[in-house]
């Protein structure tokens, strides 16, 4: 291996690490939109839902597409945050937004949602509504929202159990459950 060469790529790899890591540290906290329940093509896993009804909750919003590697293998991960923090007010809840025309198609999104054993609500965006609403340009990027309906943080790239940003977005989890909810 060239030297030369691998330094400037490790060096940019670390940035980018940073940066990203960064992102979820750097979110502003804002009024979390509304799901798009008008657009969104179909629920799955659950019926249609609001942001509304999840007040006093803490949600994880993941974007994600069934193309997206970086997405697939974020849900091993995503699964066991959800079983962890689920009894104690955490909400997942997944924004299928697709790359591609083909990533529309219901049944093949379904065949992913079963093949991941993902078990939360999933909301097809295929029309990017959601997307758009929060101004995502990333997959898997995950959106955390406080009980008050508030986006906390957002965390972008793949995820898995035991690594610096799963670490991260596990204790922001833990601390936002710690706060007061919403008041009725």
């Amino acid at each position: 291996m060239n030297l030369h060469h691998s330094r400037p790529l490790a060096a940019l790899f670390a940035g980018a690490s940073l940066l990203l890591a960064a992102c979820g540290a750097a979110a502003q906290s804002r009024p979390a939109p509304e799901f798009p329940i008008r657009s969104a093509q179909e629920w799955i896993n659950s019926p249609p839902i609001t942001l509304a009804s999840l007040r006093g909750q803490v949600v994880l919003i993941d974007f994600w597409t069934f193309e997206c590697w970086n997405c697939y293998r974020s849900f091993p991960w995503l699964n066991s945050v959800e079983a962890k923090f689920r009894d104690q007010g955490l909400k997942v809840v997944g924004v299928h937004t697709p790359e591609f025309a083909r990533e529309k198609v219901i049944a093949a999104i379904r065949e992913k949602v079963r093949e991941f054993k993902i078990t939360y609500p999933v909301m097809v965006d295929s029309d990017h509504a959601y997307w758009n609403a929060l101004d995502n340009r990333y997959w898997p990027a995950f959106y955390l929202i406080d009980r008050k309906g508030q986006v906390r943080a957002l965390f972008v790239g793949e995820t898995h159990a035991g690594d610096p940003q799963a670490k991260d977005i596990e204790a922001r989890i833990a601390a936002l459950l710690t706060e007061p909810s919403a008041a009725p």
